[in-house]
């Protein structure tokens, strides 16, 4: 599985365009929200894509990344770094699964492939980015490093209305619907009649 041979023909064109997804200078940014967030003790990747892969290929790195984003009781309790291919596939998938359950909706997640075999860095990049997002919009202290660096996701903006503003509400006819006001028949004609026209010298 992790030893595919080279891509050709359609396959190769499809992971090419996979490839030109992936963001540079996004890279850069998340390799230092990474390290803000976990502390040097995570090192620093090399720099391009198969650097950035690389480093958090293990799943030791994103586990600390989300352990870090939890006061209290981290998701993943056991972070033993493994040469095996299974347990670091194993290692990755305890992160996707953290991920989700902090708020990662699942359409930006990506699959264990994606980073382990280098199928889809910009996947990797895009879950990275919704879970700065959400750190930042939580903002219960766990974040470290710049607030600019992600965004704020929208927040919920609940409106209780009393029973009598809602009552109220239905004598209101909103203007979409149209209305009638100003409306006449003058100048109609009655149905089945010929049009009059007038011509003016």
């Amino acid at each position: 599985m992790a030893n595919s041979g080279p891509s050709f023909g359609l396959s190769r064109e499809v992971q090419n365009k996979i490839d030109k997804k992936y963001d540079p200078e996004l890279e850069e940014r998340l390799v230092q929200w990474i390290i803000a967030q976990c502390g040097a003790g995570v090192g620093r990747p090399e720099p391009a894509k198969i650097g950035f892969q690389n480093w958090l290929k293990n799943g030791i790195v994103l586990s600390e990344l989300i352990n870090s984003l939890y006061a209290t009781n981290p998701p993943i309790k056991s972070l033993k770094s493994s040469g095996m291919v299974f347990k670091q596939m194993e290692q990755i998938s305890l992160f996707l699964k953290a991920a989700e359950n902090y708020g990662v909706t699942k359409t930006d997640i990506f699959q264990t492939v994606d980073l382990f075999e280098g199928k889809d860095m910009a996947a990797v990049q895009r879950t990275l980015m919704a879970l700065g997002n959400l750190a930042v919009t939580k903002n219960n202290g766990c974040y470290k490093g710049e607030p600019n660096w992600f965004h704020r996701k929208a927040q919920e903006n609940r409106r209780d209305f009393s029973e009598e503003q809602l009552t109220e509400g239905k004598n209101v006819i909103g203007l979409q619907m149209g209305t009638n006001r100003g409306a006449s028949q003058a100048g109609m004609t009655g149905y089945g009649q010929a049009r009059q026209i007038i011509n003016n010298p």
